[in-house]
């Protein structure tokens, strides 16, 4: 897919996530971009990051309106491609499956497992038939940096591990989330599903980092553990923000690496 570049503005890399990311950033200004998809769910940010030019979208929309099954992914990682962005960093919110994976901790999938449902999850609606290799969803190089970064930060961190993707609004149920860990699943979350394969079909190099908020609700063996709830989330989200964008900017200085990766060139042998 041919995506025209931005006649004034271009980034290298693509970052979706909330304000508290990019807020403190001096040059930062915002470009509306239009969409062959509709409007994407925030204008870019666009800054400058230790020579990088980054763009910035919440993906839940300024003031975190949109909910995951209601996001136009493909609006937005349109929009990050028509600026130019060739590496894209996926970061989101998770719950726990596991015992060891614990809250405040930072997973670096390179899995993913999709249980939507309903959700557009491709450009290519024919009548060219496309068919994208995505047996490994996520950048290798990507995580090697991130991985670099997240330990010389001294940030808790989990080299790898397979998220499964929910349809959302609502939480798991015990007995789903038991299922989940059954299939030996490492964490669950909302959004990463249709955003990492729709990178691919842009031939966007894509990195996850997965923040874990909870105990998901089938690890909840003590009766007096709370359910999961939104506030729940949201309170350990927002103490770890700094980490994350820590993070974020000691590895943007990194990308883009090189230019052989297999996502950079995904749609070479996809057409049929």
């Amino acid at each position: 897919m041919e995506v025209p570049r931005h006649d004034e503005v271009a980034i290298d890399v693509a970052v979706f996530g909330g304000s508290g990311l990019y807020s403190l950033l001096d040059d930062a200004r915002e470009v509306a971009v239009e969409t062959p998809y509709g409007p994407p769910s925030a204008p870019v940010t666009v800054a400058e990051v230790e020579g990088r030019s980054v763009g910035f979208m919440p993906r839940h929309g300024v003031g975190h309106t949109i909910p995951p099954h209601r996001i136009d992914y493909r609006a937005n990682l349109w929009a990050m491609k028509h600026l130019g962005a060739t590496d894209v960093i996926l970061p989101c919110a998770v719950g726990s499956l596991r015992t060891d994976i614990a809250p405040g901790s930072f997973v670096l999938a390179d899995q993913l497992v999709d249980r939507t449902r309903g959700r557009i999850d491709t450009f290519h609606d024919g009548p060219e038939v496309t068919h994208v290799s995505f047996a490994e969803p996520y950048d290798a190089e990507m995580r090697g940096v991130a991985l670099s970064a997240a330990r010389s930060l001294d940030i808790d961190v989990h080299e790898a591990g397979t998220l499964v993707v929910i349809q959302g609004p609502r939480f798991s149920t015990k007995a789903e989330s038991r299922w989940f860990s059954a299939q030996g699943w490492d964490i669950v979350g909302m959004t990463q599903y249709p955003e990492a394969p729709l990178a691919r079909e842009l031939e966007m190099a894509a990195l996850n980092i997965s923040l874990v908020t909870d105990f998901d609700a089938g690890l909840e063996d003590d009766p007096d553990v709370p359910a999961v709830t939104s506030a729940a989330v949201l309170e350990v989200f927002r103490a770890n923000t700094e980490n994350l964008r820590r993070l974020l900017f000691a590895i943007i200085p990194a990308l883009p690496l090189s230019p052989d990766r297999p996502a950079l060139h995904a749609l070479r042998d996809a057409h049929l």
